[in-house]
């Protein structure tokens, strides 16, 4: 077993209205002509149903009308997205109270830009890790790159009990703006994700933490968080060409299909069965849902497959309004909100996310204090 000690989430400083991002980048996207009008008044009413109604950018929004070519984007990215990665890193470390010191594997996680040293070597130096710290940068995983992360860092971790583990996500999407592209696809992802960034301390089963999630730091409190009891994850057939990047001398150019909420609708109820099953539970008896917040109609489907009652994704859709997608940094964001608000005690619940494959992830998660908690 492993536990969350902390979760932080971490956002740039400029925030804007969804119809200040419309009006600003909407135009980038039409282009010129006599219908340019008419395509931006169409990605306004598509943007209001988006279920968003700000975001936050990494660059002040007057700046993303002359962002270059892929290579000064992509600069842009790793000295931005490091300066929010020790931003939530730093956080995540002081609300568990440990040292950077104390971390023995970190995992890193993005999509939204590449580099080679990758940022979590970027942190080392940076936050005070010890040279030896292993390390594991992901990239393509997308989406679901927050849930897959929490899983194969809880796989480390029962692999390494007496180990301190640092999982980091940042996604800068704004940066992968397509100028010029007013397709669907497009259209609907420049209305859609956000920036942001998020990091997450976990502990395996013999460190001295895992049995007194909550311990107060010395400046403050840690809240209390969850332990990870199960994962699972499912790549669904066919739908390769569903959701991901086609990358082009302009950078990241989005692939989103429309029947991606049938293809959860399709699979995910079979798929909770399946991770609950050997612990005799049915998803009536899950307290707490932390759902990506993938976008209206992913809510919807997973609410549907699932039959949750209305405030079951409550969390996820006022993430959704307030920060957008947040790709893979989305459900590490909805997971901090839901352990803010303090699940019940001893209650089971379950995290899940989907991205490019198309795949999802799973992770069953157990508060503390219950009886039947392991400790």
């Amino acid at each position: 077993m492993s536990r969350v000690l902390a979760v932080a989430p971490a956002l740039p400083p400029h925030v804007h209205s969804q119809r200040e991002i419309t009006a600003a980048l909407g135009p980038l996207l039409a282009g010129d002509g006599p219908r340019a009008a008419a395509r931006v008044a169409a990605m306004d009413r598509l943007h209001r149903a988006s279920g968003v109604e700000t975001r936050h950018l990494v660059l002040p929004l007057d700046e993303y009308a002359g962002l270059g070519e892929f290579g000064r984007v992509n600069d842009l990215f790793v000295r931005l997205g490091t300066d929010l990665a020790a931003q939530a890193c730093t956080d995540a470390l002081h609300a568990a109270g440990l040292a950077p010191a104390d971390v023995d594997f970190v995992l890193f996680t993005s999509v939204t830009g590449v580099s080679a040293p990758s940022i979590d070597a970027l942190l080392v130096g940076r936050l005070g890790l010890r040279r030896d710290v292993r390390r594991l940068p992901s990239f393509g995983l997308g989406c679901v790159g927050g849930a897959a992360g929490i899983a194969r860092v809880h796989d480390y971790l029962v692999g390494h009990p007496t180990d301190v583990a640092l999982l980091v996500s940042v996604e800068l999407c704004s940066l992968t703006l397509q100028r010029g592209d007013d397709s669907m696809a497009n259209a609907v992802s420049t209305g859609l994700f956000g920036d942001g960034a998020a990091a997450v301390v976990m502990v395996g089963a013999a460190h001295p933490r895992h049995g007194t999630p909550g311990t107060p730091h010395p400046d403050g409190p840690s809240p209390a968080g969850p332990e990870v009891r199960a994962t699972r994850s499912h790549l669904y057939p066919g739908t390769e060409g569903d959701l991901g990047w086609q990358v082009e001398a302009s950078g990241f150019r989005i692939v989103l299909s429309a029947g991606l909420p049938d293809v959860i609708a399709r699979y995910l109820a079979d798929d909770v069965a399946a991770l609950l099953e050997p612990y005799d539970l049915k998803p009536r008896d899950v307290a707490t849902w932390v759902v990506h917040a993938g976008g209206p109609r992913i809510l919807d489907a997973v609410a549907a497959s699932l039959d949750l009652d209305a405030p079951a994704l409550d969390v996820s859709r006022r993430s959704l309004a307030a920060v957008g997608n947040l790709s893979s940094a989305s459900v590490l964001h909805v997971l901090a909100q839901t352990i803010a608000q303090g699940p019940a005690p001893g209650g089971d619940g379950v995290l899940m996310a989907f991205g490019p494959g198309v795949s999802a992830e799973l992770v069953l998660l157990r508060w503390p204090g219950g009886t039947g908690e392991a400790s």
